[in-house]
């Protein structure tokens, strides 16, 4: 070929070549160029494909990249969407989820592990720091703190933490605003017992959520209420803020039941008779509930006052001895002075209360009064019967027992 003639040239014969010829060579190049080209094609392909190859490697060695959210930095972030945690380009090996008040978010990979969810939303008004790790890679820390709800409920309850009850003593709770989700409410709310029980809720209304078993509670049963409302949206844009466990032990068991009709009460502790009481109560004009109540509330002395009932001007006594509270409406057994001892098992005069023979001051240990209210505790269950009355309602103080198991359930909202 031309290129191999001319590199053979020496270079004396070389420097006599006359332009012209010079040229006339040159011109037979495109041809050993165009030969050429045959083999620069193939080599050119073979480096072409050198370079998707390459491509491949540079994408295959590709660095992961980890998304969190919320993002990095957020500030108000949304409480009511769970904690999500994403990789392109490979896998999720760890995510760590810690809130500054201690609590952690658990959650679970999807199948490829490219995806990481919490199972639970977080909490309202909290920091948290998220550390995500690639399989192979630093991890990733990210910080965001959620916002904090507008309008918020809170749930009282009844008894009281670490306190001692009577067996008739249900788990009773009033939220400070209507609920209008009870479903999402109560379950969020769980009670326990041991030995254990099926325990059920009954909503009496939008604010209120009692719990009980079958039949009362067995001496000695230690009860949990758990109350997991945090971030509950009770109703719209109104969300709970109680995250917390709550005990209490139930005591002896004490039933009194009062019999209006031989005007007598009857005090069985642990099914064996404790005591037996004359007693006098509501007259008929003024009867008194009958059916099961639950001691409420308990006084060492109060003030009765008839207007606070209804009952207009007809009595307002400053000092009534050992009042024990049956009902929201007013109903008590109290011990009673200013009637003469007489009426005491053999008459009804009362304008709805049960009444013992008792002491003005509330210090006399030897009286009916005296002695019940020192035998007793909240959550004692005292019977009425032959009164004359109606039932008292479930809702009317502490008394759903007052309710068929049947009837207890249909008011669940779970």
């Amino acid at each position: 070929m031309g290129v191999s003639h001319i590199s053979n040239r020496s270079e004396k014969q070389s420097e006599r070549w006359s332009r012209r010829g010079v040229l006339t060579v040159l011109g037979v190049v495109p041809a050993a160029v165009l030969t050429g080209c045959s083999g620069s094609a193939g080599a050119a392909e073979s480096s072409s494909s050198g370079g998707s190859s390459a491509t491949a490697s540079v994408k295959a060695a590709k660095a992961p990249t980890v998304t969190v959210l919320p993002a990095d930095g957020t500030k108000k972030a949304d409480f009511t969407t769970p904690v999500t945690v994403g990789v392109t380009d490979g896998t999720l090996a760890a995510v760590k989820v810690t809130g500054n008040d201690g609590s952690t978010l658990a959650g679970t990979f999807n199948d490829a592990k490219t995806k990481w969810t919490s199972a639970k939303n977080p909490y309202s008004g909290t920091k948290y720091t998220v550390a995500a790790q690639a399989q192979g890679a630093a991890a990733k820390t990210v910080t965001f703190t959620t916002k904090s709800p507008g309008e918020t409920f809170v749930g009282y309850f009844t008894p009281e933490a670490n306190s001692t009850s009577g067996v008739g003593m249900p788990v009773s709770i009033n939220f400070t605003h209507a609920v209008k989700d009870r479903s999402t409410v109560q379950k969020a709310i769980t009670v326990t017992a041991e030995p254990a029980v099926e325990v059920v809720g009954h909503w009496f209304s939008d604010t209120r959520l009692d719990f009980r078993p079958e039949t009362y509670w067995a001496a000695g049963t230690k009860i949990t209420l758990s109350l997991r409302l945090k971030d509950i949206e009770g109703q719209d844009g109104i969300y709970g803020v109680q995250s917390k466990d709550v005990t209490f032990d139930i005591g002896r068991e004490q039933i009194s039941t009062v019999d209006l009709s031989s005007k007598e009460m009857t005090v069985k502790r642990d099914g064996t008779t404790l005591a037996t009481y004359p007693v006098s109560g509501g007259n008929a004009q003024h009867t008194t509930w009958s059916g099961i109540m639950v001691i409420s509330e308990r006084f060492k002395q109060t003030r009765m006052e008839s207007s606070t009932v209804g009952l207009g001007d007809e009595y307002d006594i400053s000092d009534v001895p050992h009042a024990q509270r049956l009902t929201t409406s007013g109903t008590f057994v109290h011990g009673n002075y200013w009637a003469s001892t007489s009426v005491f098992g053999s008459e009804n005069t009362s304008h709805g209360c049960v009444g013992l023979h008792d002491a003005k001051g509330a210090n006399n240990t030897s009286v009916a009064g005296y002695k019940f209210y020192d035998s007793s505790m909240l959550g004692d269950v005292v019977i009425v019967k032959n009164s004359g009355e109606k039932t008292v309602a479930a809702d009317n103080g502490l008394n759903g027992w007052n309710l068929s198991w049947a009837d207890w359930k249909a008011g669940s909202a779970v």
